[in-house]
């Protein structure tokens, strides 16, 4: 089978799609695409066979040891959903397959890497995604339209749970506030920077406490509080602009607009509508529609990079300030 570059696959024929990595989230991948419409899941790739169990039991679909048997049966793109640490690695041997592919975020461990998955796609002519669902979740675009054309003045983000068991390799920078760099550039169309970040490791191994603010060239003052402490999860953003102050929990979708202030500290308030999409459906649909048309896709190469820098310089600014977990766990001396 010959692949297509990006901008010359058919609108309407079907593509041949595979997701590499069978862990959760690739497991959600293949779910999604085994139901959408003029799409074939050829299959998932995993080394694990439980893992590959597990994605059969939940998608229907063949799975495959390596990406050699999956290419072998012919795919138009991937979805990489495989650990980070092997991004890189993958996607280089995609993109010399000449296949279009999401990758999960981050894009890459490291910075270096990440631009050298990005030009070999540009190179290739491919079709580069990255996986920032977050910005398909509704609440998500509800706020992001009830800004548009606001003068903002400032961001703030809370996105807190649990230690997730499956989390060994990085802390929540990485895991978790990866996210809301993005939404904080995307919001403010403006790139970061300054970056003040505070960092501590409480009970993980990494970091799994930060505080992080932020200024954007456009002046926006941004805050993320994230942390696996907390026993519940919560997720939400909070944008003042001068005319406005819109609060999103981006769990329940609710979205409320502040508007109309007084002198007298009185304002009006409302529910903006906000839509129902499951945010990975539109995640995969955005990715599938840039591959058939050629269109830029929805989060581009580039901007994941972008969001994978100003997390590493939050890692590197607070790196020699992080305290190792078991200087915590001294137990407390008790007078008396």
């Amino acid at each position: 089978m010959s692949f297509k570059g990006a901008g010359k696959a058919e609108p309407k024929r079907t593509l041949r799609v595979g997701v590499i990595g069978a862990g959760v989230m690739g497991s959600n991948h293949a779910r999604v695409l085994a139901g959408l419409p003029d799409v074939h899941l050829v299959g998932v790739v995993d080394p694990l066979p439980a893992h590959r169990t597990r994605v059969t039991e939940l998608a229907d679909c063949a799975t495959f040891a390596s990406l050699d048997e999956l290419v072998a049966e012919g795919v138009d793109a991937v979805t990489v959903a495989a650990p980070t640490h092997l991004h890189h690695e993958i996607a280089l041997a995609c993109i010399a397959r000449n296949i279009h592919l999401l990758v999960e975020k981050p894009i890459a461990s490291t910075v270096e890497e990440g631009r050298e998955i990005v030009t070999a796609a540009e190179r290739a002519g491919v079709t580069l995604m990255i996986g920032h669902v977050e910005r398909f979740n509704p609440a998500v675009a509800a706020i992001k339209k009830a800004i548009a054309g606001e003068d903002i003045l400032s961001i703030a983000i809370t996105r807190v749970g649990p230690f997730p068991p499956r989390m060994s390799n990085v802390g929540v920078v990485i895991d978790l506030a990866v996210h809301d760099i993005d939404l904080i550039r995307w919001f403010t169309e403006s790139d970061i920077t300054e970056v003040q970040p505070q960092l501590s490791s409480a009970v993980a191994e990494r970091e799994d406490i930060a505080l992080l603010q932020f200024r954007t060239a456009s002046g926006v003052l941004a805050h993320i509080n994230t942390n696996w402490l907390t026993p519940f999860k919560a997720r939400n953003v909070t944008v003042a602009t001068r005319g406005k102050y819109i609060m999103g929990d981006l769990l329940t979708r609710q979205v409320t607009e502040c508007f109309g202030f007084k002198p007298d500290g009185s304002y009006s308030m409302r529910h903006l509508p906000v839509g129902h999409d499951e945010p990975l459906r539109a995640e995969l649909l955005a990715f599938l529609y840039a591959v058939r048309t050629g269109t830029s896709p929805a989060v581009s190469g580039d901007e994941g990079v972008a969001s994978l820098a100003i997390a590493t310089q939050c890692l590197e600014k607070s790196s020699h300030r992080i305290a190792a977990p078991a200087a915590r766990k001294e137990p407390r001396r008790v007078a008396g």
